[in-house]
């Protein structure tokens, strides 16, 4: 396969219709692309011929032994007893611990208290860890786990955010964030209106499962394999839980098979328990999750219930709104705080709100505890203003797009003298700068044909009376920076070797998203070599240490200024030594084409590097760098959580069958602002997973579980994520031209991989749009996420009864 594609002899060009060749079109190796042009994935041809290796495709070690958990039936329960014996004379079994076996903490939670390892009391949710085994296989551990005999006292259980909100029943304590004056304001509005909008959870439904490989050394320490976003909290729990120094241990990740934040903190608990089971054996444990127990017992995204109260003038101008988000997040504290105060950053979305009330609630359950995912809580926040804006554009009889318009933050007086919108303080008094969403709806509406396709949709229904079509326009604007000020911070080490080859190392972790190459394209640009010169290796907390997760969209912006700044360092001493070498100026030093130039003089990379070795100059250098800018004060609710914004807008168009709920996604049109992309190919490759993946979220994957808190989504036979068959028939996507970063961010570019997945809202409009039409647009169909096809059926009902009762 891999002859195959390096036979190749013309560029491969994807069909995108609409989207500009420049960003579908990837040139065949010639050297390497530097940054801001396209270049392949590092990995894309191993990803091809199944030679990327993972951890499961690591060769055994001598000795190895495979874990498995023994899991609480039960939703809330305290243990009475717990029987092993069967467990440990089961066969191939070698080693089992419980809590009681754990050296050091037993409790894991990332930020506060309340994860535990293993049981010990009592159990929160159905699939919770009791026990650990190590087997000399793992079918053989499989097995062993389910001879335990456990006895219970089964307590009541909490399951829903209702029953939460009435038990008063919170992980953490909830949040609030004030602009203005919104209750008087929304008393004195002349129109004013409430709803409610369910937003289902979603399962992260990597490639890869959690899996973890612990191999202990001779020194009492471990060096962990983990398929982890944040090698550096894998190392600190693996530690703690030994009660080693963080020295002692030492994690290395390649590559994962997907991570999407569902391996930001929960890869940590199966390194640390391969590490005990390790320690207690002497021979190395390898976790590895099934399916469907990495479905049971791994968080998903948190499930919200968003209310709204808005009051508003008769054009669809909002006076003000008070908004309450209610997060599901399961037994445990996890990262349910951050999660639900991005909700709250989030819940304005493009929207000037003038006096605003915000309140978030973290309602505690008797369910796994449900962690990060792709958007950190931005989504489900955003959903609470998107459902106002449709509620209102139904009321005032608009095309919500022309509400949208009317509602956006000020456009960005400094380029466009645009007096529409609104002004530029978000709820949480950070001053909205480059505002490009009024703008880029303008250019989209104007780029798919906006008003002609929405009167000729009008036309189709009138016709139809069975298939309807719907068509929307939504925005996204969502902040960009760790909203906990401290992860904001990344190192990077880079090494040059005598032939001028160079070695790569940051904190950033590699999970399909193609930071690796963008920043070696960024290492390529400062020394203007040719990547094929550059060789990125695994992410190991014994060469940058104190990472921060590969989260929050920000892995290129902090590993890529990282790596700039390790690189400016080496290039300041090859200056340095090239100015003692031949007497010249700084400014007659120049690095250009595989070359150092030195006034008249040319000098091929590696012999100049050779030359500097024999000068006796350091050829390796560390970088840092650390987000400027940002603050938060939490106890007034106010600051700059976000260094900047990433926006985005899409219109999607869908057809709906009105007797069944059956629907089609039949053509999406996208505009992103990446600022000065690094890698135009990759940027537009997370746009649209981000979209397709957003989509699913919102229309086909369904969490579920039953009365007494068992998942009944627990496999791909029953949990629908999107397949080729739901992508839009038409998918145009174009990057924002002509509009860098004005912060100082790696080549003034902007994040990409999250703020994509929230364009996916104009699927869910658009279906609205479409049921809508049964009551000439006047009424604002009631659709909870996702939006399956008996959502849809009950929804367009529900709409039809009222347009009947009016």
């Amino acid at each position: 396969m891999r002859d195959l594609l390096n036979k190749l002899g013309k560029p491969l060009e994807v069909k995108l219709d609409g989207a500009p060749a420049a960003h579908t079109r990837l040139e065949p190796s010639q050297g390497s692309p530097k940054a801001g042009r396209d270049a392949k994935h590092d990995s894309a041809h191993k990803h091809v011929a199944g030679e990327a290796q993972y951890i499961d495709d690591r060769f055994s070690h001598a000795g190895q032994l495979y874990g498995c958990v023994g899991k609480s039936p039960h939703a809330h329960a305290r243990i009475l007893s717990m029987n092993l014996d069967k467990v440990r004379t089961a066969p191939g079994v070698l080693c089992v611990i419980t809590a009681d076996d754990i050296p050091g903490h037993l409790d894991i939670g990332p930020v506060f208290p309340g994860d535990m390892l293993l049981a010990k009391d009592k159990v929160e949710f159905v699939g919770q860890p009791l026990f650990a085994v190590a087997a000399e296989s793992h079918n053989a551990a499989r097995r062993a786990v389910k001879l335990a005999e456990v006895e219970y006292e089964v307590l009541p259980a909490t399951l829903t955010i209702e029953d939460a909100l009435q038990q008063q029943l919170f992980v953490r304590p909830p949040h609030q964030m004030r602009l203005g004056e919104p209750e008087a304001a929304i008393a004195s509005a002349p129109n004013r209106l409430s709803g409610d909008i369910e937003v289902g959870g979603q399962e992260h439904f990597y490639l890869e499962g959690q899996i973890s490989l612990a191999i202990p050394d001779e020194d009492g320490g471990m060096q962990i394999f983990s398929s982890s976003q944040h090698p550096s909290e894998v190392q600190k729990l693996v530690a703690e839980v030994l009660d080693v120094p963080f020295n002692r241990i030492t994690v290395d990740v390649r590559r994962m098979g997907g991570g999407f934040g569902g391996k930001e903190t929960q890869a940590a608990p199966w390194a640390c328990l391969a590490a005990v089971l390790a320690r207690k054996s002497g021979r190395p444990v390898k976790f590895r999750l099934s399916r469907s127990d990495d479905m049971e017992m791994t968080g998903k995204r948190h499930h919200f219930h968003n209310q709204f109260d808005v009051g508003f003038d008769d054009e669809g101008r909002i006076l003000a709104a008070d908004i309450t988000v209610n997060g599901l997040c399961g037994y445990s504290p996890d990262l349910s705080d951050a999660i639900v105060d991005r909700a709250m950053f989030h819940a304005d979305n493009a929207y000037y709100l003038a006096n605003a009330n915000i309140l978030g609630n973290r309602c505690k359950t008797h369910t796994v505890s449900n962690t990060a995912f792709r958007g950190f809580g931005g989504p489900q926040g955003m959903m609470a203003a998107e459902a106002m804006i449709e509620a209102i554009a139904r009321r005032v009889g608009k095309d919500p797009v022309e509400v949208r318009l009317l509602n956006y933050y000020r456009e960005d007086h400094e380029r466009y003298d645009f007096k529409q919108g609104g002004y530029d303080v978000t709820p949480y008094h950070q001053k909205v700068e480059q505002n490009l969403i009024p703008l880029m709806t303008r250019k989209l509406m104007a780029d798919a044909d906006y008003h002609a396709r929405k009167a000729a949709i009008r036309a189709f229904n009138e016709s139809s009376p069975i298939l309807k079509k719907g068509l929307a326009l939504t925005p996204v604007k969502f902040g960009i920076s760790f909203t906990v000020q401290h992860l904001n911070q990344a190192g990077a080490l880079i090494h040059i070797y005598t032939d001028g080859s160079i070695h790569l190392n940051h904190g950033g972790t590699e999970m399909g998203q193609g930071l690796y190459t963008k920043v070696a394209q960024i290492v390529a640009q400062e020394f203007q070599v040719d990547m094929d010169h550059i060789v990125v290796s695994a992410a190991r907390t014994d060469k940058v240490p104190n990472t921060s997760p590969t989260a929050a969209s920000s892995g290129t912006d902090l590993n890529g200024k990282a790596a700039q700044n390790a690189a400016q360092k080496l290039k300041g001493r090859l200056i340095e030594f090239a100015c003692e070498q031949y007497q010249a100026t700084p400014e007659q030093i120049y690095f250009a084409d595989n070359h150092v130039h030195v006034g008249e003089r040319a000098f091929p990379f590696a012999e100049f590097i050779q030359q500097a070795y024999m000068g006796r100059v350091s050829l390796s250098a560390t970088g840092f760098y650390k987000t400027p800018k940002i603050h938060y004060d939490r106890d007034t609710a106010s600051g700059r959580p976000f260094f900047y914004f990433a926006n985005g807008v899409a219109a999607s168009e869908v057809v709906v069958d009105t007797l069944t709920g059956e629907y089609k996604v039949l053509r999406a049109d996208i505009l992103h602002d990446v600022g000065k992309s690094l890698n135009p190919a990759i940027d537009i490759g997370q746009i649209e997973g981000g979209f397709i993946q957003g989509m699913g979220w919102l229309t086909t994957e369904e969490v579920c579980w039953d009365a007494n808190g068992r998942l009944l989504s627990n496999s791909p036979a029953n949990y629908k994520i999107p397949t080729l068959g739901d992508l839009p028939e038409v998918l145009n996507v174009e990057l924002l031209p002509n509009e860098p970063n004005r912060e100082e961010t790696i080549y003034h570019s902007k994040a990409v991989g999250e703020p994509p997945f929230m364009l996916a809202m104009s699927v869910w409009c658009a279906l609205k749009d479409a049921i809508s039409s049964l009551s000439d647009y006047r009424i604002d169909a009631p659709l909870h996420t996702p939006a399956t096809p008996e959502r849809v059926l009950a929804a367009v009902e529900a709409t039809l009864s009222a347009a009947k009762g009016e």
